[in-house]
């Protein structure tokens, strides 16, 4: 279900408990900015899931709020996710959905890397 992207952070969502260790992963990535594991219900070949440590509810929150510091770190570790993984080329879509009218359902910000296969078009034509 759809959150409202502009409520406090809640300590008890999956990822933060994921960052605590209190739900097992599988790691694929890990730095002192951000964490990176499949998701467990992919959308295309290859579907990370990207987040940073902090507590952020949003791209929104986390733009507005987050340390130069740990946007760069996030930025990067995203980037190298993507290289570990080959995608650079041929490509790959990252895709970060923010609030009810854009899909999130975590309140936790997380960027999806999709890649591994042609992905088409991002959004239908209208």
């Amino acid at each position: 279900m759809p959150i409202d992207a502009t409520l406090p952070y809640d300590d008890n969502n999956i990822f933060a408990k994921i960052l605590r260790g209190e739900i097992p992963s599988s790691k694929i990535y890990e730095d002192d900015w951000a964490y990176a594991f499949p998701d467990i219900n992919p959308q295309a070949a290859l579907h990370i899931l990207v987040i940073p440590k902090g507590r952020y509810v949003s791209w929104d929150d986390f733009s507005a709020n987050a340390s130069a510091d740990e946007i760069a770190g996030f930025v990067r570790a995203v980037g190298q996710v993507a290289r570990d993984h080959g995608l650079v080329e041929p490509g790959y879509r990252l895709l970060a959905n923010l609030g009810a009218h854009g899909g999130q359902e975590v309140p936790h910000l997380h960027v999806h890397l999709f890649g591994g296969e042609s992905l088409g078009p991002m959004i239908a034509c209208r």
